[in-house]
């Protein structure tokens, strides 16, 4: 592959920004519903801290969006048409539901590959079918119960099995009742539109390749593969049938591609949010990116021991005019938002600090925030007074 044209550092830091919808102003029009058609995947996660994952990805971007409405752009809970359903994608995501044919690739890969965990009985399979069928949309609780009695991983039957059902697209889940999956059969779930069509692996990899591109504005082939957990060898078969444009970019070893939009947009100046990251942002997705975009990095430490994390349970980024300036391990204790560990790159984020979390504490009715730990440590007098100014 060879390119002519060339970006700066700057410039691509930027584009990525733009296409996440971080720079410029944010569509409300469009709302929760089409930032998710413009991202193209929200991850989910259990973990809830300030909120769950899935709220805080359009919160970065929107700004105060209700938790409420968050919900009811994604999940069908009211009856009404769905507009998303849930599938692994980078990981267990939302995705939009004009996508639903372009995962019959993996659909198909589950299939062939058999089951994920152990086998249960093929008549347990059928069963949960003939439930759905009969009764309509349920729980795996209302199916019979997700566990074993033992500890979380320990699997009912019936849980394997409506998870088999749904890697291989058998069942859907478009969505949710308080924090339980709600499992449908496609044909009743899903609009007619998008189960007419079952394209080909080629087809499906072109689509997800694209859409990444789209996503991430301008990426590496190991970028635009993580979007979606492609293999590189399958980005490789397609990508020169995408609309991505082949660019090098200062600094970023190899080849990349940005998508044409992103590239059209390169000379627009717009405003820059700044907003604290939940840290399955897909901003900060791939933690070389994130080396690469913004010379930080990220790393989740809700999984290390205790004793060995450094910036805390649930470090929240701090994006401010472009930047990473910093982190933030937060927490809600009744009204007030505890900053349990704050982070700071240098004075310069001291400001974009306090607007953050101030604006974080409101959107999640704290009407306080308080600060424990601070690095370094002489910027926690200037934090606390301009926190105080915001009061």
């Amino acid at each position: 592959m060879s390119s002519d044209l060339s970006l700066s550092a700057d410039e691509a830091r930027r584009i990525a920004l733009r296409a996440q919808g971080l720079l410029g102003a944010p569509d409300r029009r469009a709302g929760v519903a089409g930032l998710l058609r413009r991202l193209g995947a929200v991850q989910l996660d259990t973990i809830s801290v300030l909120a769950r994952s899935h709220e805080l990805v359009p919160y970065a971007r929107l700004g105060a969006v209700g938790r409420a409405t968050v919900e009811t752009a994604y999940w069908a809970n009211g009856g009404g048409s769905a507009v998303a359903f849930e599938y692994w994608a980078h990981a267990a995501c939302v995705l939009p539901v004009e996508e639903w044919p372009y995962f019959a690739f993996r659909r198909r890969a589950f299939r062939r590959r058999g089951w994920r965990w152990h086998r249960v009985p093929e008549r347990t399979c059928a069963d949960v079918l003939a439930r759905l069928r009969a009764e309509g949309p349920l729980t795996a609780t209302e199916l019979g119960g997700a566990k074993n009695g033992g500890p979380w991983w320990d699997w009912s039957d019936t849980k394997i099995a409506i998870e088999w059902l749904l890697d291989l697209g058998e069942v859907v889940c478009v969505a949710r009742r308080g924090w339980k999956r709600v499992y449908d059969l496609p044909e009743r779930a899903l609009p007619a539109s998008v189960l007419t069509t079952e394209p080909s692996d080629h087809e499906c990899l072109r689509r997800l390749v694209e859409l990444a591109g789209h996503a991430l504005g301008v990426g590496t082939r190991a970028d635009i593969a993580d979007y979606y957990r492609l293999k590189g060898e399958q980005v490789d078969a397609v990508i020169g049938e995408t609309c991505l444009v082949p660019v090098t970019v200062e600094g970023w070893r190899g080849p990349a591609w940005a998508h044409p939009e992103a590239l059209a947009s390169l000379n627009r100046r717009g405003q820059h949010r700044t907003t604290l990251l939940s840290p399955f942002d897909s901003l900060i997705w791939e933690r070389r990116r994130t080396e690469r975009l913004f010379g930080f990095t990220h790393r989740l430490e809700a999984y290390v021991p205790k004793e060995q994390r450094r910036h805390g349970y649930f470090a929240m980024p701090l994006l401010a005019g472009g930047r990473l300036l910093g982190r933030v391990d937060p927490a809600r204790e009744g009204r007030t938002l505890v900053a349990r560990r704050v982070s700071l790159e240098s004075a310069r984020a001291v400001d974009p600090m306090a607007d953050a979390l101030r604006e974080a504490a409101a959107w999640v009715a704290c009407d306080s925030v308080r600060l424990e730990a601070v690095t370094p440590a002489e910027l926690r007098a200037p934090l606390a007074r301009a926190l105080a100014l915001r009061s």
